[in-house]
């Protein structure tokens, strides 16, 4: 049987990961012209509050998934800023 925190897990690596491919062409092409600065504070700021929300439940597939989604965020955000 599936229980709630392998759900929970899956659901994180799966969002989580989705971030990648934009990292990879980002790296790849140095053109984040087609990326909204917006979008990506507005997001990275939600996943902090899901971080904090984690923490406070002591919830392992929310932190651990909501804290790679930080950084990953985090790092198309300097990325962002750095390929202007």
């Amino acid at each position: 049987m599936v229980t709630t925190t392998a759900i929970g897990l899956i659901s994180g690596v799966f969002t989580t990961v989705s971030l990648i491919p934009q990292i990879v062409k980002i790296i790849k092409t140095k053109d984040t012209k087609s990326i909204s600065l917006p979008m990506y504070v507005i997001y990275t700021t939600g996943i902090i509050g899901w971080l904090i929300y984690g923490f406070m439940l002591n919830e392992f597939a929310l932190i651990f998934s909501n804290f790679f989604s930080f950084a990953f965020g985090l790092l198309i955000l300097i990325l962002k800023l750095i390929y202007k």
